[in-house]
């Protein structure tokens, strides 16, 4: 029998029994869906992951301030400490081998306001390095520069969520701010950033679209912390020109902090590109399992079809056995019966990958959770289906193959 015809009979049997291939198919359709959107939902985070860290800089080692009660901190400035200073970043950048750069910058809870809106923001006072360091994009207007800073000249930029704030759909460049008692010209707008939303060392979960840069000259000249004995610098980054010399560049940098701090533990080092590794290989993980609950959907469905498959067996012993009589080989039953398979996963993996795909999309539109389909995915899961289809269609047939036309044909 030519296999033209047994695909014209598989897809014959199916249409006469539509409902019954229809439940056979479900098992296929929510499979491959489940693995598509979980692949999805994966890759979104781990990109998201991604975005996070490379906004701190791969190739950067940062250096907070430690932050300390009231009594840690006289202690530690009765020990001879001052925190961390602009002295520290000149130290670092002269003595430790493979730095670029480094950049200090000092910070404050406050407000930023604009006529009659406002928006809780983090004040942070930068030097012209910061923006190179750290992957900040300008969406309009320009970057503080070097000239502003030494003229501690009254200037600002505005992150994304800030100008969103406190502007809306007015053009926020030239206008005029007030943080604390002190008026700021709007200079540039940041393009929006990935939220870093977890606490590691010292860097605590923020917002980067609430922030408000300006001068760090300007903002030591003219803002002050409550506290008078907190640092007057809050973070130094410091970027070196390869990953494989952070390891031995961060040992570098802490052993000079130890001196001159004098052995006083009142600032951490985070190393971002180490915390890349380590979140990637959890991803791996998360990815691994996520796929394999996913993929077990798959096997349901697989088994799904050979049950099936064998009660159609069963309910068509006597067309078989009528088909062998007439000159039907076992090869011709057998190849209908797996292409009545394979059909069956076919469809229901078409049907699937649409599911897939269309849950992906919703859940990252309706959820704050981020998907990304990545073509693999769908390839992986449609394969998988058919694949499942061959398998568990194979001993159906097998054992309708197998069975003797004078037996089938008297069988009621």
């Amino acid at each position: 029998m030519e296999y033209k015809e047994n695909i014209r009979l598989a897809i014959s049997g199916l249409i006469d029994h539509k409902f019954r291939s229809f439940l056979t198919m479900l098992g296929i359709i929510f499979g491959v869906a489940s693995v598509i959107t979980m692949l999805s939902i994966g890759e979104g985070a781990k990109r998201e992951a991604i975005a996070k860290y490379q906004d701190l800089g791969v190739n950067n080692i940062i250096i907070r301030d430690k932050k300390m009660t009231d009594e840690e901190l006289e202690e530690v400035r009765a020990k001879f400490s001052q925190g961390l200073s602009q002295e520290d970043a000149s130290v670092i950048k002269e003595i430790v081998p493979g730095v670029i750069r480094t950049a200090s910058q000092a910070e404050i809870n406050s407000e930023a306001k604009y006529t009659d809106k406002s928006a809780k923001s983090t004040v942070i006072g930068i030097t012209p390095e910061y923006t190179e360091m750290l992957n900040y994009k300008i969406a309009r207007g320009k970057f503080i520069d070097d000239d502003q800073n030494k003229k501690e000249l009254k200037v600002c930029m505005l992150a994304a969520g800030v100008a969103t704030s406190l502007f809306r759909s007015e053009d926020p460049i030239g206008k005029m701010v007030k943080v604390e008692d002190q008026w700021l010209e709007v200079v540039g707008v940041l393009k929006s950033k990935a939220l870093f939303t977890e606490t590691v060392g010292e860097l605590v979960a923020r917002d980067l679209n609430m922030d408000v840069y300006l001068p760090l000259n300007t903002f030591l000249g003219r803002f002050s912390h409550e506290n008078q004995l907190t640092s007057k610098i809050q973070q130094i980054t410091v970027q070196v020109d390869g990953s494989d010399k952070l390891e031995e560049a961060s040992k570098v940098i802490d052993e000079i902090l130890k001196r001159h701090h004098y052995n006083n533990e009142d600032y951490s080092i985070v190393v971002p590109y180490e915390l890349l590794q380590q979140e990637e290989k959890e991803r791996q993980i998360y990815n691994f399992l996520l796929g394999a609950i996913a993929a077990i959907s798959l096997l349901v469905g697989g088994i799904g079809i050979m049950n099936i498959m064998l009660a159609t067996v069963m309910e068509r012993t006597r067309e078989i056995g009528i088909r062998r009589a007439i000159g039907a080989r076992k090869s011709d039953i057998m190849s209908q019966f797996v292409t009545e398979a394979v059909v069956i996963s076919i469809t229901g993996g078409i049907i699937g990958v649409l599911l897939g795909v269309t849950l992906s999309l919703t859940v990252s539109l309706f959820t704050d959770i981020t998907t990304f389909i990545q073509p693999y995915s769908i390839f992986i899961a449609f394969g998988f289906s058919v694949l499942v289809g061959i398998s568990f269609g194979y001993l159906p047939a097998k054992n309708a193959a197998n069975l003797k036309p004078i037996d089938s044909i008297r069988y009621e």
